[in-house]
C-alpha cells in the first residue's frame, strides 16, 4: 500500500461516487458510455433495473438499450442477474471462479454438461436444468466459467445458452474486478469487496494485497478504507453541480451497500430502514446529490415517498425524471403519485 493516508469527508466520498458513476451529468449515447455505466456491472435482479440504471447515467436511453450489442446479461456477483459490457464478460465471470479444485471442477463440469446438452440451442434455465437432472438454480454455478449467458426480461424464466470461454487469466480477472469495485464503490475494504463479489474473504484480502502498489489508505467518517491511487485527484477535486434529480432502481450501484457504508450514504437510521428493507428494496430518489426518499412503480404508476418536504422545483425535477423513464410496454403515460 502506498502514500500517506487521505482524510475524506462524507461530501467528498459521495461526490466522487456520483462523478465516477455518471450521476451528476449524463454521458453521451454510445458503447463507451454504456461500458462506463456498467463499469462495476448493472444489477438486473429486479425487472429492468439495469435499464433504469443506464437511464440515470446515459443520454438517449431507450426501452431496448439494455439489449445493445455491446452489452451482455449473465449471472454475476452473488449469482445475481447483471448486465455488463460484452468485452468485460471475463472480468465478471472468471474473476469469481473458485480457487479450490473441487469448486472449480464443479463449475467447469456444469458448464461442459450444459454446453453439450444445448449444442448451440438456447432454452429456459428451468427446462435445461430439469433435462440435466439438476435443480435449475444449480446452473448458476457454471456462471464463473464465463461460458454461460442469459436473457431475462423479468416476465419469464431466464433463457440460457453457452459461448466460448473468455481468454482472460482468472487471477488477472479477479484483480480487475477488485479495481472495478474500488473505482465505483471506493473508498472501501477487502471485506466490502468480498461481500459485493460473493467471494471468500481470504480471496478478497489476497486481491487487495496483490494491488498494494496501486492503493492508497483513506480515512472516512465511517472508518478506514482504501482507494485506487489513480482516483485520488478525483476525490480531491471540488465537486461539480449535482443533477437536479435521478430515480435509481432497486439494486443500483450507488446504494448497493452493506454495513457502515450505508451509514455514510444515509446518516439517519430510520431512513436507512426505509431504503434497505428486509425484503425487496424500493428505488432511491436522488435530489441535488442526496437521497431524499424512495420510490416504487406498478405499471405506469410511480409512487414517490419523500423524507422531507421538497420544494416545487425539486418536485418538478423528480416528476420530469419519472416521466422520462424508458419503460417498455406501458399502457399510457407515467403517472406520479406523492406519498407525503
Amino acid at each position: 500500500m502506498t502514500g500517506a493516508r487521505l482524510d475524506l469527508t462524507r461530501e467528498q466520498v459521495l461526490a466522487y461516487r456520483r462523478t465516477v458513476g455518471g450521476l451528476d451529468e449524463r454521458l453521451p449515447p454510445g458503447a463507451d458510455s454504456l461500458r462506463r455505466a456498467a463499469w462495476a456491472g448493472l444489477q438486473d435482479s429486479m425487472p429492468r433495473a439495469a435499464l433504469l440504471s443506464i437511464h440515470a447515467r446515459v443520454e438517449g436511453t431507450g426501452p431496448s438499450t439494455w439489449e445493445d450489442a455491446s452489452l451482455v446479461q449473465l449471472w454475476g456477483p452473488r449469482f445475481s442477474a447483471y448486465v455488463v459490457a460484452a468485452r468485460d464478460r471475463g472480468v465478471f465471470a472468471l474473476g469469481r471462479l473458485p480457487d479450490d479444485e473441487e469448486g472449480r471442477r464443479f463449475a467447469e463440469d456444469m458448464a461442459t454438461r450444459l454446453d453439450a446438452f444445448l449444442d448451440g440451442r438456447s432454452m429456459t434455465y428451468g427446462d435445461a436444468g430439469h433435462a440435466l437432472g439438476v435443480r435449475p438454480n444449480a446452473l448458476r454455478y457454471a456462471a464463473p466459467t464465463g461460458r454461460v449467458l442469459i436473457r431475462w426480461d423479468g416476465a419469464r424464466r431466464p433463457i440460457v445458452w453457452t459461448v466460448p470461454r473468455p481468454t482472460d487469466d482468472p487471477r488477472e480477472a479477479r484483480l480487475e474486478l477488485a479495481r472495478r469495485y474500488l473505482r465505483v464503490f471506493g473508498p472501501s475494504t477487502p471485506a466490502g469487496f468480498a461481500e459485493w463479489a460473493g467471494i471468500a474473504p481470504a480471496r478478497a484480502r489476497a486481491a487487495f494485497e496483490a494491488l498494494s502498489g496501486s492503493l492508497t489508505p483513506a480515512r472516512t467518517p465511517v472508518g478506514d478504507a482504501w482507494i485506487l491511487t489513480d482516483d485520488e485527484p478525483t476525490l480531491r477535486a471540488p465537486a461539480g453541480p449535482a443533477a437536479a434529480a435521478r430515480l435509481l432502481p432497486s439494486g443500483d450501484a450507488y446504494f448497493l451497500l452493506k454495513g457502515p457504508d450505508r451509514d455514510l450514504v444515509v446518516p439517519d437510521a430510520r431512513r436507512r430502514a426505509a431504503l434497505w428493507t428486509p425484503r425487496v428494496w424500493p428505488g432511491a430518489v436522488l435530489v441535488a446529490g442526496e437521497i431524499v426518499g424512495t420510490w416504487r412503480r406498478a405499471d405506469a404508476n410511480v409512487s414517490i415517498r419523500p423524507w422531507r418536504r421538497l420544494t416545487r422545483p425539486e418536485r418538478d425535477a423528480v416528476e420530469a425524471e419519472a416521466a422520462s423513464l424508458p419503460l417498455p410496454e406501458l399502457r399510457g403515460p407515467i403517472r406520479v403519485g406523492w406519498e407525503d
